[in-house]
C-alpha cells in the first residue's frame, strides 16, 4: 500500500514555486496592484469580488470547546469576508440536534450549506431537504463515503479510514508494539473508521477505548487506569488535539512510557511535539476545509464550478513530527494550523 506521508517543506517548496511563478507571469506594476489591492480589502473586511451578498450556512458536530472547529471557522470566514459572503456557524454533537439546525438554515432560505455528516443517518434527509429547495449542499471533514449519494456537490477533507492507515505505518515504523486508540464521541464513524484504519496496517495490537469527550477529567482517568491496567502498552493514539493533553497527563500520572500520538493540529499539540511529549500529530487542515468549503459554494454559485469530480477533495492526512513543530508554530499560533 502507498504511504500517504508528505512533509512540511516539500508541500511549502511546491507552492513556494507555484506562487513563484504565478507572480512571475504578473507584470512589474498592475499584477502587484492587484495584489495589494486585494490584501487591503481583506485586511479592512471587505470583499474581493462584486458578487451578490449570498448567505452560506455551516453547521458542524462540533461539541463545546473543541479547538479544531475554531480553525474551520477561521479557515471559511476568512474565505467568506473575501467572497461577500455572510456566514453563518451553528454546532451540535446530537444527531438530531444537528438535523434540526440545518432545517432552520433552510427554513432561512440560505443560499448555500455546509454540514458535516459524523452520524450520517440523522442528516441523510435533511441533507435531501436542502437540495430539493435548491440550495446547495458541500460536506465537509466527515462523511465522505456518503456525501454523494446524499446529494451534496462534494466533500472536503481526509478519507479516514486512510488516516487511519497512515497512523498504523507510523506507529510500525516507531516500533511500537501496543497501542490504545482513544474514542471520545461514539457513534462517531470517521472515529471508528480512523482506529479500524490503523489497526488494519498496525502491526502490533492495538485496542480502543471508549470515553467521554465531553468530561475531559474522565478521559483522563479512563486514560491513566488503562496505563495501570497494562504497562506493555507502548503508545496511545487521541482522535482529537484537545485530548492529547489529557492523555500526557495521563500518562505522567500512571507512571508510562506510552507515546502519545495524536489526530489533529493546534498550538499546544505543535508545542508538546517540540519538547516531546508528543511524537506525531496527523494534520487533516481543518481551515483549509472551511476556507476551501466557502470558496467552492460561491465558485458554483457564480459559475456552477465543482470541484472532485465526485470523489472527495482530499486535505490530509499529513504526519507532523518533532522536526515540522517549529517551522508550524507562526500559524498554529495565529490559529489556521
Amino acid at each position: 500500500m502507498a504511504r500517504v506521508r508528505t512533509g512540511v517543506r516539500a508541500i511549502g517548496a511546491v507552492l513556494a514555486a507555484v506562487l513563484g511563478a504565478s507572480l512571475a507571469g504578473c507584470s512589474a506594476t498592475g499584477g502587484k496592484r492587484a495584489e495589494d489591492a486585494r490584501r487591503a480589502a481583506e485586511a479592512q473586511g471587505r470583499a474581493a469580488v462584486d458578487t451578490p451578498r449570498w448567505t452560506f450556512a455551516m453547521v458542524t458536530h462540533s461539541g463545546d470547546g473543541d479547538t479544531f472547529w475554531d480553525i474551520v471557522q477561521k479557515g471559511a470566514r476568512q474565505a467568506a469576508v473575501k467572497d461577500n459572503v455572510k456566514f453563518l456557524y451553528a454546532h451540535s454533537d446530537e444527531g438530531q440536534q444537528q438535523a434540526q439546525l440545518v432545517q432552520t438554515y433552510i427554513d432561512q432560505k440560505v443560499d448555500g450549506l455546509i454540514v458535516t455528516l459524523a452520524k450520517p443517518d440523522a442528516m441523510k434527509d435533511v441533507v435531501a431537504k436542502a437540495t430539493r429547495a435548491g440550495i446547495p449542499v458541500i460536506t465537509v471533514n466527515s462523511g465522505s463515503a456518503e456525501s454523494r449519494a446524499y446529494g451534496a456537490l462534494t466533500h472536503i477533507g481526509q478519507d479516514e479510514t486512510v488516516a487511519g492507515e497512515a497512523v498504523g505505518d507510523e506507529l510500525d515504523r516507531r516500533g511500537r508494539k501496543k497501542a490504545v486508540c482513544v474514542l471520545h464521541e461514539q457513534g462517531n464513524v470517521g472515529h471508528e473508521q480512523r482506529c479500524s484504519g490503523a489497526a488494519k496496517t498496525f502491526d502490533g495490537d492495538l485496542q480502543n477505548l471508549y470515553v467521554d469527550g465531553t468530561n475531559m477529567p474522565d478521559v483522563q482517568a479512563a486514560i491513566e487506569a488503562k496505563l495501570q491496567t497494562d504497562p506493555s502498552i507502548d503508545a496511545v493514539v487521541t482522535l482529537g488535539a484537545p485530548f492529547a493533553d489529557a492523555a500526557v497527563q495521563a500518562k505522567r500520572t500512571a507512571g508510562s512510557k506510552a507515546e502519545i500520538d495524536t489526530f489533529d493540529l493546534n498550538a499546544k499539540v505543535a508545542a508538546g511535539l517540540e519538547s516531546g511529549d508528543l511524537g506525531f500529530a496527523v494534520d487533516q487542515q481543518p481551515y483549509l476545509q472551511g476556507y476551501e468549503a466557502v470558496d467552492l459554494l460561491w465558485l458554483y454559485r457564480y459559475n456552477a464550478d465543482v470541484l472532485g469530480g465526485g470523489r472527495p477533495v482530499l486535505t490530509g492526512p499529513q504526519i507532523i513530527t518533532e522536526k515540522d513543530a517549529a517551522e508550524l508554530q507562526d500559524f498554529t499560533e495565529r490559529g489556521t494550523r
